[in-house]
C-alpha cells in the first residue's frame, strides 16, 4: 500500500502509508511483549481477563472507588462491575466496605495481601507508558490519546 495522498506529506513526519505500515509491524510485538509480563504467582490462579485488569488499574491509581464510579469508567452496567467485585472479592483480591457517607453505597478497593502484586505487576506498564509519553508535551499527549481512542474505535465498528 504505497498509495500517496494529498496532504499526506509533512515536513517532520513519514506519509500515512509509511505510518500505518509501521503500526501494523509495531503493534503485534507490542502486545506480544505486555502478554510476557509475568503474572505473579499470588494471582496465577484467577483466570484474570482484559476487563479484571482495567478495574484493577483503575482501583490501583485511583483508589478505593464505588461499584458505579467503577461502572461509569469501565463504560459498562454496574451490575456488570458488581458481578466481577463479588468474584475477586470471593478470592480475596478486593475488598468491599460501606461508604460512611452513604451506607447503602459499597466502596471497593485492592486488598493489602495482594496490593504489592498487582502494583508490581500493572506498574511496569505504567512505567512503559511514562517513559514513552513523557518527552512529549501535554497536547501531543492528547494527540496520542485520542488517535489510539479512534483507532480502538474503528476497529470495533461493524464491517459495512
Amino acid at each position: 500500500m504505497s498509495i500517496a495522498h494529498e496532504g499526506d506529506e509533512a515536513a517532520d513526519g513519514p506519509e500515512i502509508d509509511e505510518a500505518v505500515r509501521t503500526l501494523l509491524l509495531l503493534m503485534p510485538r507490542m502486545v506480544s511483549r505486555a502478554k510476557r509480563i509475568r503474572i505473579p504467582d499470588e494471582l496465577q490462579t484467577l483466570t484474570l481477563a482484559p476487563r479484571h485488569l482495567s478495574l484493577l488499574a483503575y482501583l490501583l491509581f485511583d483508589g478505593a472507588l464505588s461499584v458505579n464510579e467503577l461502572a461509569a469508567r469501565l463504560e459498562v452496567a454496574p451490575t456488570t462491575v458488581s458481578l466481577m467485585v463479588g468474584d475477586l472479592a470471593k478470592k480475596g483480591v478486593l475488598e468491599r466496605a460501606e461508604d460512611p457517607a452513604d451506607r447503602r453505597r459499597k466502596i471497593v478497593s485492592i486488598a493489602p495481601a495482594h496490593s504489592a502484586a498487582i502494583d508490581g505487576w500493572l506498574g511496569r506498564s505504567a512505567g512503559a507508558w511514562r517513559a514513552a509519553l513523557a518527552p512529549l508535551d501535554p497536547a501531543q499527549r492528547r494527540m496520542f490519546l485520542e488517535t489510539l481512542t479512534a483507532y480502538e474505535r474503528a476497529l470495533s465498528d461493524p464491517l459495512d
